[in-house]
């Protein structure tokens, strides 16, 4: 099925009056204009009007984000890219509406930013997958996933769903806003920098190819956002698949696998979303999965 007329219901008032207390409950730090949330409600009262001709009649421009390299816990950095607190309401206000058209068709082994969805139920379907004897595990890592969004795939897959072609032009204006770097603007043609309220749900959207994917070639896997980990049987399938699905990633996702962070890791040595595994499996024994 696809979606036509969407910008109608994304700026529904009472959608975008939901958005604006998301945003707001979310906190975080002002964008390029300087307008923080505590700002926000009476900039929107004097600009909102005109905000909403612009989106509805397909002018808007979302302004540049603000790019702040944050550490990453497993080493190196990773790009934080913060929109206007207005933008921050216009994301929120298009994911609210997008987000439940995608959940329908999302794999039920992605866990990441997913309403009713969560870190626990990843670490509880990894130990049951570790428990029924698959023991060698694909620790995958993309290398800078969000820098890395191929913008013609995502909007290819988006357009799919979506035949509103003010949206589309929206988003795809979202995904190639600049960044401010140090002072300094920077063009972007691939990526989607967290940050944004609609970057987790395109991240999904694209990643949700490879869950597909993993699931049609009968693989037992579990994925939060970008962090993948998928479960064989033994070294030699689990070093097959990796070359496999290495190429897949590559021509059909235009993903790069990261091959120095990438493993394959037995349970004793395998951590998933920063916890560590104790197995109760015993080969010729029936599987624990409590």
């Amino acid at each position: 099925m696809k979606y036509d007329n969407l910008m109608d219901r994304i700026l529904d008032l009472d959608n975008l009056r939901i958005a604006y207390r998301k945003v707001v409950s979310n906190d975080g730090s002002a964008g390029i204009d300087g307008i923080n949330v505590k700002e926000l409600k009476d900039h929107l009262k004097a600009n909102m009007l005109s905000i909403i001709v612009s989106l509805r009649s397909g002018r808007y421009m979302p302004q540049a984000v603000l790019g702040k390299p944050i550490q990453k816990s497993t080493g190196g950095t990773r790009l934080l890219g913060i929109p206007t607190t207005t933008d921050r309401v216009i994301q929120q206000a298009i994911h609210q509406v997008l987000s439940p058209m995608w959940e329908e068709e999302f794999s039920e082994f992605s866990y990441g930013f997913r309403p009713k969805r969560n870190a626990g139920q990843a670490l509880s379907q990894g130990l049951e997958y570790i428990n029924a004897g698959y023991q060698d595990v694909i620790d995958l890592d993309l290398k800078s996933f969000f820098d890395e969004v191929n913008h013609d795939k995502l909007m290819g897959l988006i357009s799919k769903k979506i035949s509103d072609k003010t949206l589309l032009q929206l988003i795809r204006r979202i995904l190639e806003s600049e960044i401010v770097i140090e002072g300094k603007y920077q063009k972007r043609r691939k990526g989607a920098p967290q940050g944004g309220p609609l970057s987790p749900l395109l991240s999904n959207i694209l990643l949700n190819e490879f869950d597909v994917e993993l699931s049609r070639r009968g693989h037992k896997f579990v994925r939060y956002a970008d962090d993948c980990s998928i479960f064989l049987r033994s070294k030699r399938s689990a070093l097959r698949v990796l070359t496999s699905i290495t190429h897949y990633l590559d021509c059909t996702l235009k993903l790069k696998v990261n091959a120095e962070k990438t493993s394959i890791c037995r349970p004793v040595n395998f951590e998933l979303l920063g916890h560590s595994f104790t197995s109760t499996y015993k080969k010729g024994e029936k599987a624990n999965t409590d």
